[in-house]
């Protein structure tokens, strides 16, 4: 059990990362939650229009991660070596390919999403055009908003991982409050303005977007390392095929595993606009719950990359351990909570009682869950932090793929079971999963210097 457990010195240095990451995804989550919440009062047909077309940006969102993703790993390590030419290379390579992957976005989103939208209609003919139209409008507003999305991850990700994590997260609240206000004032017309609805939502979306990346910008230009990583010099050759050989394992995983979720709901949606009302609502108000899980992984593998990258092998796997039992403990409790106000979250919204009703109960299933999903959250940052990016890329959307999703296509298609009963066993699903990555973690293959080269 000592194993397990750290010094006070540990877990300040752990905090002092991670805080600030929770305050940051805590306050994103918020606005989400809030969107979510307000545009839920606009009717069911709206919060599914909005919900669908959430689902369909999530896939760019986690593809930019997932972009973000292998140049980090290096950024952590190049910083725990003091490198600054190769902090600033890592930055570039960033930059480039979030620019070059928001554009193809843009493209197909714009010129396919009306299909894209439709494969998630399976009611009336009536409620399913209503609701298109609801998700287009959200939709051609929401892609002004893809670039500065991608320019604020950019330098978010690289302040997170050259050791600051204030900025982004001032970024982050500063652009909640902006949103928030934007939206009060155009979704339901106060002040004076239009009612906007649907509308109304993108366009605080994208402002709040425009701001975060403004002040990340003027933070980056203040940073040591990041300073003169904007100009846009030479990366040299074996430095970008090393980063492309770790990273594009990452960005296909992230790819992959958005799309594997994209279709898992999409499986959901043939059990109609009630299932996917009310999956809205689990997804939006767990991922709400989620905020620790997700932060204890980034600072799994910032913590653990920059150990790995000053050559500290032991300290770096002692760190690792700690950090997973502490993410578990911390989520656990989490779980407890949203299992007891999961009866009361679903009526805020302005939607049918079965709806709210379906709502509680998933909630309940997703707070039994939280558990698991800390356990193979951090083991998947481990093995990335040790730029074990194919085999991340096998446990990750490798098994969601193959697995998960395939679960949910079979019951979705084949069986008559609801929708209940059919969340339950593909979220059952990810209990293997957690079990391998505890077992990966613990065996030490995920420990790897992948600087000492470059």
């Amino acid at each position: 059990m000592k194993k397990l457990i750290g010094s006070k010195g540990f877990y300040k240095m752990v905090l002092a990362i991670c805080i600030p990451i929770v305050i940051q995804n805590g306050f994103t989550n918020l606005a989400s939650l809030l969107d979510n919440i307000m545009i839920g009062q606009l009717g069911t047909l709206s919060m599914s229009g909005v919900s669908i077309t959430n689902q369909l940006l999530q896939v760019f969102n986690v593809t930019i991660f997932g972009a973000m993703s292998g140049p980090g790993i290096f950024m952590a390590q190049f910083y725990g070596k003091k490198n600054k030419e190769g902090v600033e290379n890592c930055f570039r390579i960033k930059l480039i390919i979030g620019i070059i992957i928001a554009l193809l976005a843009i493209f197909l989103f714009y010129t396919f999403g009306q299909q894209l939208i439709s494969l998630y209609l399976n009611d009336n003919p009536q409620d399913s055009l209503k609701t298109l139209n609801y998700g287009m409008d959200y939709l051609k507003i929401m892609l002004i908003g893809l670039i500065p999305f991608v320019i604020t991850q950019v330098y978010s990700s690289s302040l997170r991982e050259t050791g600051n994590t204030i900025l982004p997260m001032i970024a982050s609240v500063v652009a909640v409050i902006v949103n928030f206000c934007i939206n009060y004032i155009l979704i339901f017309g106060h002040f004076g303005f239009p009612q906007l609805g649907v509308s109304g939502a993108a366009i605080g979306t994208v402002v709040s977007r425009v701001i975060e990346m403004s002040i990340n910008i003027i933070g980056g230009s203040r940073n040591l390392y990041l300073k003169d990583a904007i100009k846009m010099k030479k990366v040299p050759f074996d430095t970008t095929k090393e980063m492309l050989k770790r990273g594009l394992p990452l960005l296909c995983n992230e790819i992959l595993w958005s799309i594997s979720i994209a279709l898992i709901s999409q499986s959901y949606s043939t059990r109609g606009l009630v299932a996917v009302a009310a999956i809205n609502i689990t997804t939006t108000v767990t991922n709400f719950f989620m905020i620790v899980c997700y932060a204890m992984g980034n600072s799994i593998s910032i913590v653990v990359g920059q150990q790995l990258g000053a050559g500290e092998i032991e300290r770096a796997k002692d760190y690792d351990l700690k950090m997973v039992f502490m993410n578990f403990i911390m989520c656990f409790t989490l779980a407890v909570v949203l299992f007891n106000v999961s009866i009361y979250i679903p009526q805020i919204y302005n939607t049918s009682v079965e709806v709210k009703n379906l709502a509680t109960f998933l909630l309940k299933v997703a707070a039994c869950m939280l558990p698991v999903i800390s356990i193979y959250y951090s083991s998947y940052f481990t093995m990335r932090a040790g730029g074990k990016t194919f085999l991340t890329f096998l446990f990750d959307s490798g098994y969601t793929f193959v697995f998960t999703f395939t679960t949910a296509l079979l019951l979705t298609r084949l069986t008559s079971l609801p929708i209940l009963i059919i969340y339950i066993l593909v979220q059952c699903v990810d209990i293997p999963k957690a079990t391998l990555g505890l077992i990966l973690v613990r065996k030490g293959i995920w420990v790897n210097n992948i600087v000492n080269e470059l």
